[in-house]
């Protein structure tokens, strides 16, 4: 699926974001998410898309991310507690082998699943 055939909502300063059915993609707009105001923007950005949007389905593709600190984990974890308390699912795509290796040593992996592209984790929903 390209992204012309996607439906984007709104504009976000960190995150581009799509409506694909009922699924909610976010694409990040930077490859290094380590600033703390930056990450703090893009924790509200995301929460917002729960709590004003009411979206359950989310799919957060990490296509461009090269970097990623331990705060933007956090942000990750909260976003994942919040959609859960909804009865809905944040599922990853699409990212960088180093930060997949983050991902298992924190063992995020067991917490979302994660698909190698966009297509195979939106035929998951």
């Amino acid at each position: 699926m390209t992204q012309s055939d996607n439906v984007k909502l709104g504009e976000f300063r960190h995150i581009d974001v799509y409506e694909v059915d009922d699924v909610t993609v976010v694409h990040f707009k930077e490859s290094r998410i380590t600033d703390d105001l930056g990450i703090q923007e893009l924790g509200q950005e995301l929460f917002s898309l729960v709590d004003q949007g009411n979206r359950t389905k989310l799919l957060l593709n990490f296509a461009n991310v090269q970097f990623l600190s331990s705060g933007a984990l956090g942000k990750l974890r909260a976003l994942e507690n919040r959609v859960s308390k909804r009865g809905g699912v944040v599922k990853l795509c699409s990212i960088n082998p180093n930060i997949y290796e983050v991902f298992k040593i924190t063992r995020f992996d067991t917490i979302f699943q994660i698909f190698k592209t966009e297509a195979d984790a939106l035929a998951s929903f």
